[in-house]
């Protein structure tokens, strides 16, 4: 493709119920043209009026997921990352809070001239404006857009009229809608109802759009008479009715895509002339299907009952599994009930690995410093995440050091040995907002040191979310006592990597190495981790 060529657009939207997978369906068609060697960049556009999801509780919105920049976006943009192997940053995920915010910001300052602000076209303007400049300068051949929530609701309308007015100023050939929708089950008349998509399509042509293929998820084989029915009340053609059953993996969404020649198709419509080379994910998914053997991680954690808490903690273990021919299972741990070395003990008979999960707040804390303890003192491969490495840095201060009751101040402020502490640039923060460290940040590994080993390099660059860090005060204390610091971020002098040098495989980090696992290649921390559970399974005895 020249660069005087248009750019593409591709519209995502959801239909009849929101959890439909537009995010994977996004990431899954960007992963498709990627392989036929197209610039692929993805934007979520999110109706909510929050200005990004980091105040939202994981219940509501389930993970951040946090971008180089320090963007702190939709779970959706990790997928996007996975899929297509491109770091994104703030251009990639516009909400309505911040569109809002920033025509409010213009009127204030006098930049509309008097005008009466309006939906259209000023809000409307402003959505164009976001979906442009996230090629701008140009370096994509084609921008993939989803839009969060379902159409029909209120929320949706404003983003939807500006991909309206898009549409056609972009022309025929430079853009594509994608609308997903559910074709669901009726057990009792044992068929599938078509009706719930017609009326989905109904509301988007109301508003000036039509889609060009219709995504059906179903648990059920949709048959020809089904999508003949769907394409001709809808008006697409029956073969732009795609069939999006359950599978496995998420990996496999653009396999299943590629058998119904939805590039293809695609490529037609936008006029790209490309082959596309799936072979790479065809070993993938193959390395998946077929592990050498099995190991059990226990997952220690807040909010364990929502596996979207922690999406990317998930998926990077996948990747690190197909790395190591291995499976991985996921054992969920309530670290509120690990109240005695008993407990935890009888809970992680069968781990043969142990990770503590990131998060905030006291509830669980005490069940996650036991966690780190009886990774410790047992010789189970351990990983930290962010809070992960300062319970690990409190179990080891206080069962280690002696220094009794050690705690971080956010658990309990009046601690006598707080070996985790405020970052004095955050003492004086009151708003909660886009206020933690983050974003990435670099760090200088030690050589010889486990993260090295990983890493196979001196320095690296991490994603951060927290508050509270490594206290140095205590760091010479602890070193003393064999806590091995092979991690530091020199610029402001902050411990990012902790390990135990007399123990298998005992790593923690302040940052979120799940943010920068993919599909093509697995964090090496999670390799490397994986890696020592098996050996773990392995020195145990024990088989698939």
């Amino acid at each position: 493709m020249t660069p005087t060529r248009p750019t593409k657009y591709i519209f995502v939207l959801g239909g009849v119920i929101s959890g439909l997978g537009k995010g994977i369906a996004a990431a899954s068609i960007g992963y498709l043209l990627k392989s036929s060697g197209l610039r692929v960049t993805i934007l979520k556009l999110d109706p909510y009026l929050n200005v990004d999801p980091g105040t939202m509780n994981p219940y509501q919105h389930g993970e951040v997921f946090v971008l180089d920049d320090g963007s702190e976006t939709d779970l959706d943009l990790g997928h996007y990352e996975r899929f297509i192997d491109v770091n994104m940053s703030k251009h990639n995920n516009a909400t309505t809070g911040q569109i809002y915010s920033t025509v409010i910001e213009r009127e204030r300052a006098g930049d509309y001239l008097g005008a009466t602000i309006q939906i259209i076209p000023h809000i409307t303007d402003e959505i164009k404006a976001r979906i442009k400049a996230v090629n701008t300068p140009r370096r994509f051949d084609v921008v993939i857009c989803e839009v969060g929530g379902t159409v029909g609701d209120i929320e949706s309308l404003p983003f939807l009229e500006a991909l309206r007015q898009l549409s056609v100023e972009v022309g025929y050939h430079n853009h594509l809608i994608v609308h997903v929708t559910l074709v669901p089950y009726v057990k009792a008349s044992e068929e599938l109802k078509t009706k719930p998509t017609q009326h989905s399509v109904m509301r988007l042509r109301e508003i000036g759009l039509s889609p060009d293929i219709i995504l059906c998820r179903s648990e059920y084989l949709i048959d020809r008479s089904t999508r003949d029915k769907i394409a001709l009340f809808c008006n697409v053609a029956p073969d732009h009715v795609i069939e999006g059953t359950e599978v496995k993996s998420i990996y496999e969404v653009p396999l299943v895509f590629h058998r119904q020649q939805v590039g293809e198709k695609i490529a037609k419509r936008l006029k790209l002339k490309r082959k596309m080379d799936i072979s790479e994910l065809e070993s993938f998914i193959g390395h998946y299907r077929n592990p050498d053997c099995e190991v059990t991680i226990a997952l220690c954690g807040k909010y364990t009952e929502l596996p979207d808490a922690y999406k990317s903690v998930l998926e990077s273990f996948i990747h690190a599994g197909v790395e190591n021919d291995t499976r991985v299972n996921v054992k969920w741990i309530r670290t509120e009930d690990i109240k005695s070395d008993e407990d935890a003990a009888q809970i992680f008979d069968d781990a043969n690995g142990i990770l503590i999960l990131p998060g905030f707040g006291v509830r669980g804390s005490e069940g996650k410093i036991l966690t780190s303890k009886f990774a410790r003192e047992n010789q189970v491969p351990f990983l930290g995440i962010c809070l992960g490495l300062q319970c690990a840095v409190i179990d080891f201060a206080r069962h280690v050091c002696s220094l009794n009751g050690a705690n971080s101040t956010e658990f309990n402020s009046r601690t006598r040995y707080p070996v985790i502490d405020l970052m004095e640039s955050q003492r004086a923060i009151k708003a909660k907002g886009g206020t933690m460290r983050l974003g990435a940040y670099d760090c200088q590994i030690t050589a010889g040191s486990k993260a090295y080993t990983a890493y196979r390099t001196h320095k690296i660059s991490e994603r951060h979310r927290h508050r509270w860090e490594f206290n140095n005060r205590y760091r010479q204390r602890l070193e003393k006592f064999g806590l091995k610091i092979s991690g530091i971020n020199s610029e402001l002098n902050l411990v990012e990597i902790v390990e135990l040098p007399d123990h298998p495989w005992f790593v923690a980090g302040q940052f979120h190495p799940e943010m920068k696992s993919r599909i093509n290649r697995a964090h090496p921390l999670f390799r490397d981790f994986v890696a020592a559970a098996v050996t773990h399974l392995n020195t145990a005895g024990k088989s698939i």
